[in-house]
């Protein structure tokens, strides 16, 4: 697997766990205030995409969607999602370099 795909990967984690963790804290200070909220969905799809470890540390820290169990049972599903996608990729450009 060449470097540079290495590194696009990490950065991409990086950047999607930024976007997931700072919509978390958008959605809880907007929930405490009263105002607009971010929807579940758009929250579930930055996760899928790969931001999940960002809104997992966001939601633990900000104790924010922790108890709302169809919440938190979709949020582990697109962890799931997200892991399988990843696996499948690295497993396919591991077996392309060859």
């Amino acid at each position: 697997m060449p470097g540079w795909f290495g590194i696009t990967l990490l950065v991409w984690h990086l950047a999607a766990c930024a976007v997931s963790a700072s919509l978390y804290a958008t959605d809880k200070r907007r929930a405490v205030s009263g105002g607009w909220r971010i929807p579940e969905k758009r929250l579930h799809l930055i996760d899928v995409l790969g931001g999940w470890p960002g809104g997992w540390i966001a939601r633990r820290r900000l104790r924010h969607k922790t108890s709302k169990i169809p919440f938190v049972v979709v949020f582990w599903m697109t962890a799931l999602l997200h892991a399988l996608l990843v696996g499948t990729v690295l497993w396919v450009a591991g077996r392309s370099a060859y």
